[in-house]
């Protein structure tokens, strides 16, 4: 059995394969491939790769035979950084962890966080001055990161933690994916020494955190670490030093990234289009009126709830890979054990078939009267089956109570001349600045 009978991509090089393609354009590259078929061979050089470019052959890999295909060459290139975390493990270790970690994500553990996100929100909000520029990319990752490190650290115990993340997973955002794809004979080359660097560090410091939290009776605490620490299975048992660390550091990686590329985009787009404001502003109003937010508001703000499902359609996760465990059989084409397979939500949810006017921001898409009849698995932001990401409320959470924060007593508008954000290929289509000028309400 071979990949032979699958057609090959347009723009094959010999010798090179379609990575001088994917290098121009990567993100231009997976939103057409839908055009060349449903099923397609790219060759990263000498290594064939199958890209599936539809909801069906996606909802094949993912859900109805999934049990078929294990994490492929993507997650197995961040293995130095998340380990065995949830992200990475599988089977019988995937279930049992995903199990112990799934509590700290209940409604009444959310609602503790969603406190620090509103405190956090509020000083954000209160740093701010009429006339300032920000970068709102910068602005969405340090908070986001700072956030993160607050539900999951207790007090100051993960400052390293957090100056580690702040410095050192921009570097291996920018070089991810094309050192999962890259061929393992090139890992010695002096260009992957920053990503290596960046991820030891990271997992040392967290090694330490973990050293110092266990030390200090982490049973009374309610911070993600302390949970992680305290958590037993059905035996009684818990996790070990070097399991917390992986799941840690899959937290921050996952956290940080989806929820800071989200917001900025958020806040770029709602400052293009006034009238989706007003209707944020008046629900707002509302709902929340002029206290704090809580987690209780948050299920009454559905325009921002829209918003942000169409900026993760737009800008969300660019691509994800899996590996056959054996031969298995998609959108008609036969697949041998050990195929790398890759597919982009970031592509699909571009399809102008299945979204019209696709590169468009329209939040209204998601009006129930218009997302109804929209197949489940045309959207799927966070993954599907059973690797869902296990955090997609906390990240939802979060960037509302951030929006409906800071949008009634401030009113951003891209700096006049500024050219539209640039998508970045990482592992979201994160934009590489946002640059904004803030305004006083009150001034009107």
């Amino acid at each position: 059995m071979s990949l032979d009978s699958i057609p090959r991509a347009k723009g094959r090089v010999p010798g090179l394969g379609h990575v001088p393609r994917m290098l121009r354009d990567p993100l231009g590259v997976l939103r057409a491939l839908h055009t060349e078929g449903p099923v397609l061979r790219l060759d990263i050089g000498t290594m064939p790769v199958v890209v599936v470019t539809t909801p069906d052959t996606i909802t094949e890999v993912l859900v109805r035979k999934g049990k078929h295909f294990r994490k492929g060459r993507l997650f197995d290139r961040l293995r130095p950084l998340v380990g065995n975390g949830i992200g990475n493990s599988e089977g019988a270790t995937h279930i049992r962890n995903r199990r112990l970690i799934q509590p700290m994500f209940y409604k009444e553990r959310l609602e503790g966080y969603a406190h620090v996100m509103s405190e956090r929100s509020q000083m954000l909000a209160n740093s701010w001055s009429d006339g300032q520029t920000i970068d709102a990319a910068k602005v969405a990752g340090s908070f986001t990161i700072e956030t993160l490190a607050a539900t999951i650290f207790s007090a100051d115990i993960g400052r390293p933690a957090v100056e580690s993340v702040r410095e050192d997973l921009p570097i291996i955002l920018r070089t991810m994916l094309r050192r999962a794809l890259a061929p393992k004979a090139l890992d010695g080359l002096p260009i992957w020494r920053s990503f290596d660097r960046s991820a030891a560090r990271m997992r040392g410091v967290i090694e330490e955190v973990i050293a110092t939290t266990r030390a200090s009776n982490p049973e009374n605490r309610t911070d993600l670490l302390s949970l992680l620490l305290s958590a037993r299975d059905e035996t009684g048992a818990g996790m070990t030093d070097e399991e917390v660390r992986d799941e840690l550091a899959t937290m921050l990686f996952a956290g940080s990234e989806t929820t800071a590329s989200t917001l900025a985009w958020a806040i770029y787009h709602i400052g293009q289009r006034p009238d989706v404001e007003e209707g944020i502003l008046t629900e707002i109003r509302e709902a929340v009126g002029d206290r704090p937010v809580t987690f209780a508001d948050v299920r009454n703000l559905p325009a921002i709830t829209r918003v942000l499902d169409e900026v993760i359609r737009l800008h969300g996760v660019t691509t994800l890979m899996r590996r056959t465990i054996e031969p298995v059989t998609i959108g008609g084409y036969e697949l041998p054990a050990e195929t790398e397979v890759l597919f982009s939500p970031y592509a699909m949810h571009r399809d102008p078939d299945l979204y019209p006017d696709p590169d468009r921001f329209d939040p209204d898409r998601w009006l129930p009267e218009r997302s109804a009849d929209r197949p489940r698995h045309h959207v799927a932001p966070f993954g599907a089956g059973n690797r869902k990401c296990i955090g997609d409320r906390f990240a939802w959470l979060e960037a509302t109570i951030i929006l409906a924060t800071i949008l009634p007593r401030w009113k951003l508008r891209s700096v006049p001349g500024s050219k539209p954000p640039t998508e970045a290929t990482a592992s979201m289509a994160y934009p590489l600045r946002v640059p904004m000028v803030v305004r006083s309400r009150q001034d009107g």
